[in-house]
């Protein structure tokens, strides 16, 4: 029996990159799998087609999800990657970015936590969670520039939000405990950082299907023991 059969996951950005590589791999360890999306509803389809329609829905924005009853993992994968430094951060800017990378990611764990409340918020996510199960996996995400020195003044946006992922994570980690709920996040290399591959190690930045098998672990039975931690998945660039 594969690790994750009879499991439930709901990814946000789930129809591209990381995203779409972790719901792959989710639905090749048994898991039946919910793929949220923004916009893009034709790449949505497609991962759910390569999965299939009897393990596999597309939602988008705020949506119900009645088909499978229950929800075991929930993976916040959604966000953007805004560049501005001090200077050039308008109100809105930093507004956009918090409402995207933060508040998103925090509102979907309280649903998940909470799956009886409703919650008259902007986000990217489910609408209700129908029921998160102890034992369940929360798995947020962050960034290696977070621990890199290598970090330049236009990232100091993005990196504010990411620093608040990895602080959710440190402290949930306290409140979700006790009911058997572990919460981590997986500190991914940005992809639009071409210029920095060569700091890598391995001369190369993570493929998608790399980081989908630290996801991979942190939604299994194997990291049962593991709570509030940032697995930085960088070949040891940082």
């Amino acid at each position: 029996m594969a690790a994750l059969t009879g499991k439930v996951a709901i990814i946000t950005g789930g129809s591209n990159g990381i995203g779409k590589a972790t719901a792959l791999r989710l639905a090749h360890d048994g898991a039946k799998v919910v793929i949220q999306y923004r916009s893009n509803e034709q790449s949505a389809q497609e991962v759910v087609s390569q999965i299939g329609e009897q393990n596999a829905l597309a939602v988008k924005g705020n949506a119900s999800l009645e088909k499978f009853g229950q929800i075991d993992i929930v993976i916040a994968n959604a966000g953007s990657l805004p560049l501005h430094d001090l200077a050039n951060t308008s109100e809105q800017d930093f507004n956009d970015s918090i409402d995207l990378n933060v508040k998103g990611p925090y509102f979907l764990v309280q649903i998940a936590d909470n799956p009886l409340q409703k919650i008259q918020k902007k986000v990217f996510a489910a609408d209700a969670v129908p029921h998160f199960r102890p034992g369940g996996r929360i798995i947020l995400v962050s960034t290696t520039l977070c621990h890199a020195s290598t970090v330049t003044p236009p990232y100091l946006l993005y990196l504010t939000t990411k620093g608040a992922i990895e602080q959710m994570v440190r402290v949930l980690a306290k409140e979700l405990g006790p009911k058997e709920i572990t919460i981590n996040a997986v500190a991914r290399p940005e992809p639009v950082l071409n210029a920095m591959k060569n700091l890598s190690p391995r001369g190369h930045l993570a493929q998608p299907e790399e980081i989908a098998e630290a996801m991979g672990f942190f939604s299994s039975p194997a990291s049962g023991w593991v709570s509030g931690q940032v697995l930085r998945v960088n070949g040891g660039m940082a």
